[in-house]
């Protein structure tokens, strides 16, 4: 009974929709919500009985609109343990940067979806493991939409993305698997610039933040009367994406019975909307991205057999930053170079104990969660370089170990030409990892690879075969 006296939230939000939908959100985790519809009232709030026993406050910028962060600021001063959401429409870093600093703990920018907003609920009163602060963050930077944007010499990872840039450029449906955070929204999004499609229709669905009622007239469509609340006639993302892209995210969380209705679409070229007597033939190309392996999916009954055939005919697995952990401190240079760029921030540099902490942590969260760690850091930092003391959640998990005090940086700016015992690599590791990166530096085009490398076309592909890079041939 006292836990759920705890946890006890205070959304502030004038949308009664979205309020409904927060607090069934909430319920699901044992919360019991308040909602108050404007910021006079939430301040009010704060001093009664049922406002002392508040857990975490939600707040939509949308409410206090400009005054949105002086109110995060005024609560924290009021009560200054208290976790602050902001729920925003916007993507600005700027209102990310204003907000962290005003004292927000998280930054949601709508439309949220569930397990997003049951994460970021769960972290607000997990105290049990400090990495729990380190879950991405929400802020969204202005994403570049190409191969050379995506940074890494991993062998594993250079052998994907040669793989979708060769795939770029046909028709044929793609799978991309791979953890959370480990790139697949902005791979497929370079694929799709790279593509004979990147002038048509582009949607990307997830998955996960759609109900199981609503997905498949979302997908498919549906005619006046189809169902109760279908006042009108839909048009499906099939339909809407006809000539162009469908990109279908956290595919794993599909209910086998859309999954039926997906093989029957892709097979037959041909989607019929809800309640229709006909049905119609379209040309989409459907990229489908799933956190999980879906071979294993189907071997526990999951994942149709048929559809992960139907899909997988060009597959590619993002490995986890864990399994390229060389490649953090270019991605670490690379990213405060961007951040840098944003409104309200400035260039920063890093220190070599720092780079020594990043390259010590696992990253759960792959490389979404580098990125946000080091906007964190970045938004507070009063220094020109970050240092390892910018890190407090990442040195309480990690400690003054030795391998972080002492331990080589793990990080590339290029090719790897030493191996982990300080000896060079051998000669054809290199000339594999260096065939690699120009495939993914000029996304697949193999006759500009060979020109640039300096080798016939011919060569280039005896070479492929001989260093076993099948699968960019």
């Amino acid at each position: 009974m006292l836990e759920a006296e705890q946890r006890l939230l205070m959304l502030i939000d004038n949308d009664p929709a979205q309020c409904r939908l927060v607090s069934a959100l909430a319920g699901r985790e044992g919360w019991r919500t308040i909602v108050v519809d404007d910021y006079e009232t939430a301040i009010a709030t704060l001093g009664t009985r049922e406002g002392m026993q508040l857990s975490a406050i939600i707040l939509d910028h949308s409410v206090p609109g400009d005054r949105a962060c002086e109110l995060v600021a005024e609560f924290k001063d009021r009560r200054p343990a208290l976790p602050i959401l902001m729920l925003t429409n916007s993507t600005s870093p700027q209102l990310a940067v204003e907000a962290m600093r005003a004292g927000a703990a998280d930054y949601l920018v709508k439309p949220v979806s569930p397990d997003r907003m049951m994460q970021a609920l769960r972290n607000t009163t997990t105290r049990e493991r400090p990495q729990d602060e380190l879950t991405p963050l929400s802020e969204k930077m202005p994403a570049q939409l190409d191969f050379d944007s995506m940074v890494g010499t991993a062998p594993p990872f250079r052998d994907a993305l040669a793989k979708a840039a060769k795939a770029a450029r046909g028709h044929g449906h793609v799978l991309i698997e791979g953890e959370s955070g480990t790139g697949k929204e902005m791979l497929v999004r370079a694929m799709h610039a790279a593509s004979p499609r990147a002038k048509t229709a582009f949607r990307m669905i997830h998955i996960a933040g759609v109900s199981a009622n609503s997905l498949e007239s979302q997908l498919f469509g549906h005619e006046k009367g189809a169902f109760p609340g279908a006042f009108d006639q839909q048009a499906g993302a099939f339909q809407q994406c006809d000539g162009g892209t469908l990109v279908l995210d956290e595919i794993d969380r599909l209910s086998l019975d859309v999954q039926d209705r997906l093989v029957s679409v892709l097979e037959s070229g041909s989607v019929k909307p809800l309640g229709a007597q006909y049905g119609f033939k379209v040309d989409v190309r459907v990229i489908a991205a799933s956190n999980l392996p879906l071979a294993d999916m189907v071997s526990t009954g999951h994942f149709r057999a048929e559809l992960l055939e139907l899909l997988s005919r060009t597959a590619i697995e993002l490995p986890p930053l864990r399994e390229r952990d060389r490649d953090i401190g270019s991605l670490t240079r690379y990213f405060l170079y961007q951040i840098g760029q944003q409104p309200g921030l400035r260039p920063l540099g890093i220190t070599s104990d720092a780079l020594r902490l990043l390259g010590a942590f696992d990253w759960p969260g792959n490389v979404r969660q580098l990125q946000a760690v080091l906007f964190r850091a970045a938004v507070f930092s009063e220094g020109d370089a970050l240092t390892a003391e910018d890190f407090p959640q990442l040195r309480e998990i990690i400690g003054d170990s030795e391998p972080v005090r002492n331990g080589p940086v793990r990080e590339s700016a290029g090719v790897q030409l030493y191996a982990k015992d300080g000896n060079l690599r051998p000669l054809e590791e290199i000339e594999a990892d260096v065939i690699r990166l120009a495939i993914g530096h000029y996304r697949g085009r193999m006759t500009e690879v060979a020109r640039r490398l300096g080798i016939g076309r011919s060569t280039l592909y005896r070479k492929l075969s001989d260093l076993g890079i099948d699968n960019a041939a």
